[in-house]
Order: structure tokens, then C-alpha cells, then sequence
């Protein structure tokens, strides 16, 4: 089973840095061709996503260490990948820890009936595997379904932070009944329990100083995913690893088949469970351990001048500038301030994003608040284009501010109502996270 180190006293930081072959080559052909004599810097720390938190200690960085190898680890038919999945690596989805390419969107569907959400297992739902291994097929969308959702991976840095926020710090931001009267009504996504939720909670307790995952009347507090549909990150990583990878752990023991082929033949060759306690405890450290990306240009008057409009027009109702995370014993994301511009809450954002899918006790309507930091870096680690909102069906801020109804139509308005010279303001402040 899963264990979570505990903190020693000696603080020890290490920045790692990754560079593509390409850019090795780069710098190594002009100094094999006696063309130059020095190395360039590194990117500066406000342009990179996989750094650990400050703080760590020996100990914790070695883990975290081993955790951001295991991340970036190809797994094969002899690792134990598949026989259906969507990508061979953690890192495919998250290049560079930051959000990922549309090319490795994860896919959603299910079938609307009487206002019933149908996940489909019985067709293979919810999860579209469209990959599989060799003289296996892959599955594909069921001619049944009347709802299918494209998810863009999206950055997995400062995650421990908002995992160590407590239940009741979530619990006090929601508003299921506008009780305010301002039309904005984020709810929590109240997970039923389950035999798998249950045992994370059960392990995570010991790292959540008895504040968070915490079951009420038969439910849990959703803070993950598109649709808040796990409730940590050792919930998140299990399922990524079964569901993207078809990788079975310790929680999940059996391998994902594509029911769609019955008496379909191929199977991987690994023994189960494919991935060890230690690994799944090594990477769930690692993005526990992600420092959040910093910030750029916070002190130009044009971003200053943006972030009091992004207040003024209500952004920061959902998108929360401010929070404060728990008791942790990793000390380093224990009673921290940080700023993610989220609540962790579900929001109805109205018929465009609307896809017709759905998870948990969700409606289709409903996303929960994204975090907003590194929202100016996405192009940089998505091949030079953006790709915003959680399908990446925007190229640019403010298509994806144009895409916001329902709760958030309000904001969108008095958008529109300002300036040219105050909406540049505003994205210059958006473009600074």
C-alpha cells in the first residue's frame, strides 16, 4: 500500500532542467565544431513548470526525484501498458509538466436518456481508450452515444498545494443557492463513496492531519479533474494510470479490456499489479511536491491596473486569487498562502460548454474553476499555439472569456463593456499568472 514520507529537518533545493534534443544538439554541434566555448543559461524560474516546492528536505527531494522519473518513464507491452490506453507516459499528456497538446486529449462520452446520464461501460464508457497494443483493437465512439467531450491534460503543477486546502476551507466558498443574490452559485461536487474511494481515503488520512477527505453522509469532497471527479492526488494518479495508461497498482488490480471486441485476443505481459506502492507513492510525491509556476511582470501598471479589473467585474468570484492550505506533514505545503485563482468548485458555465457528458453527480453544464497560474505559458508548452478551456477550443484569452455563460455571463458582459485600452489591461494581467 501507498505510505507518505514524513519530513526531516535539513531544507536542500535542486532545480532540474530538461531540454529536447533539439535544443542538446544545439548547443553541442557548435562547440564540437570548436563554434563556441560556454553553455546558454538555464530558462529563469518564472518559465518553468517542473520544479520542486522550496524547502524540501534530503530526503523529500530524493522521492520527488524518483517520482519525476517515474512521470516521464515509456512504458511498453512488457511494462504492462495496456491492452487499451490512451498514451504510453505520464509526460505525453503533461510535456514539461505543463498543460498538454490537444493531440493527447483524453475522451469522454455517454448517452443521455430521460435526463439520466449513461456512462456506458457496457460500450466501453466513459472513457474513450483510442489506443491499444499490437493485434489488439483499440475502441471507438458508440453509434449510441448521444454526448462526447474532448479533455485537454492540463498542467499538473501546485497541485499539492490545493490538495492540502481543508474540506471546510472548499465547504465555506460554495454557494449552491446564491445566498448572496450575485447569479454566481459554485457548488461542491459530493462524490458517493466508494469501495476504491473509501480505501484512498483510508490511506490518505495519515497526510491529512483528519481535515480533509473527509466522508459526509456517504460523500466526499470532488477537487480534481475537469469535473472535480477525484478527491486527491493518489485518486488522480490511479486513475490516470489505469484509465490513460491501462497500468494496474495495488487499488486497482485488473486490467482494462475493450468490451466492445468480445473474444478479442492480446494482453500485455506484465504481472498485476503493473505498477508497485513504492512508484505510485514516489510520483503522487512528485506532484504533491510541484512548486506552482510564478508569477511575470506583476509590477507593470498595466497588470497591476488588470488585476483590480479582474476584481471589478467578478473573475475572482470563482476564480479565487487567494488560499490557504492546512496542517500537512510535508512542511513545505503546510499553512501556506498561495494564490491559484480557483475555488475548486462546479459552475454551471451554460449551453456552449455544454458537451452533453458528464461525471459523478456533476451536470453537463458544470466544470470546476480551473486554476488560472501559468495560464500565460500555455502557448510556450503547447508547440507555440494555445489551446485554453478544457477542450482547448479557444486560441486566445478572450475567445475563451467570450465562451463563458451561465454563471459566469455576467462577468463576460461587463467585459465587453470596457475599453479596448481596459481589456488589454486585463488579459496583460491574465498573460502575468
Amino acid at each position: 500500500m501507498p505510505h507518505y514520507v514524513m519530513p526531516h529537518s535539513r531544507p536542500f533545493r535542486r532545480r532540474r532542467l530538461r531540454l529536447s534534443i533539439p535544443a542538446v544538439l544545439a548547443v553541442l554541434l557548435p562547440i564540437l565544431a570548436g563554434g563556441c566555448d560556454f553553455f546558454p543559461d538555464a530558462p529563469p524560474d518564472n518559465e518553468i513548470f517542473d520544479a520542486p516546492l522550496d524547502g524540501l528536505t534530503g530526503t523529500q527531494l530524493a522521492l520527488h526525484l524518483a517520482g519525476d522519473e517515474e512521470f516521464a518513464r515509456r512504458f511498453t507491452v512488457e511494462d504492462g501498458l495496456g491492452p487499451i490506453f490512451v498514451s504510453s507516459s505520464c509526460d505525453n499528456c503533461h510535456p514539461g509538466e505543463a498543460k498538454g497538446h490537444p493531440t493527447f486529449d483524453v475522451v469522454r462520452f455517454g448517452r443521455m436518456e430521460n435526463g439520466v446520464f449513461d456512462p456506458m461501460p457496457t460500450h466501453g464508457g466513459p472513457q474513450l481508450q483510442n489506443r491499444a497494443i499490437p493485434g489488439y483493437p483499440a475502441e471507438f465512439i458508440p453509434a449510441e452515444a448521444t454526448g462526447v467531450t474532448r479533455l485537454t491534460p492540463p498542467a499538473v503543477t501546485g497541485l499539492g498545494l490545493l490538495e492540502a486546502v481543508d474540506d471546510a476551507t472548499i465547504r465555506a466558498m460554495a454557494d449552491p443557492d446564491d445566498a448572496d443574490g450575485d447569479n454566481i452559485s459554485g457548488r461542491l461536487h459530493l462524490l458517493d463513496a466508494t469501495d476504491l474511494i473509501d480505501e484512498i481515503a483510508d490511506l490518505s488520512r495519515l497526510a491529512d492531519a483528519g481535515t480533509r477527505n473527509i466522508k459526509v453522509d456517504g460523500q466526499y469532497i470532488g477537487r480534481f479533474g475537469k469535473k472535480a471527479g477525484t478527491i486527491n492526488l493518489l485518486h488522480q494518479t490511479v486513475d490516470a494510470y489505469i484509465n490513460d495508461m491501462g497500468l494496474t497498482t495495488d487499488l486497482v488490480t485488473d486490467d482494462l479490456t475493450n468490451v466492445q471486441a468480445v473474444g478479442a485476443f492480446g494482453q500485455d505481459l506484465a504481472p498485476d499489479p503493473e505498477i508497485s506502492s513504492s512508484v505510485l507513492t514516489s510520483v503522487v510525491f512528485y506532484l504533491q511536491t510541484l512548486r506552482p509556476p510564478l508569477r511575470r511582470n506583476e509590477n507593470d501598471p498595466d497588470v497591476v491596473a488588470g488585476e483590480r479589473l479582474f476584481d471589478q467585474i467578478a473573475c475572482s468570484s470563482c476564480h479565487v486569487p487567494r488560499l490557504v492550505t492546512g496542517e500537512s506533514n510535508i512542511l513545505s505545503l503546510s499553512r501556506q498562502e498561495f494564490f491559484p485563482y480557483t475555488d475548486l468548485l462546479l459552475h454551471d458555465m451554460g449551453p456552449d460548454l455544454d458537451d452533453g457528458v458528464t461525471q459523478g453527480n456533476a451536470l453537463t453544464s458544470e466544470w470546476r474553476t480551473p486554476p488560472l497560474w501559468g495560464l500565460g505559458l500555455a502557448a510556450e508548452f503547447q508547440g507555440g499555439r494555445a489551446f485554453y478551456l478544457h477542450d482547448g477550443r479557444a486560441n486566445t484569452i478572450e475567445e475563451a472569456i467570450d465562451h463563458h455563460g451561465g454563471e459566469a455571463a455576467g462577468s463576460r458582459a461587463a467585459y465587453d463593456a470596457l475599453t479596448a485600452e481596459e481589456q488589454q489591461r486585463l488579459i496583460a494581467f491574465l498573460e502575468s499568472l
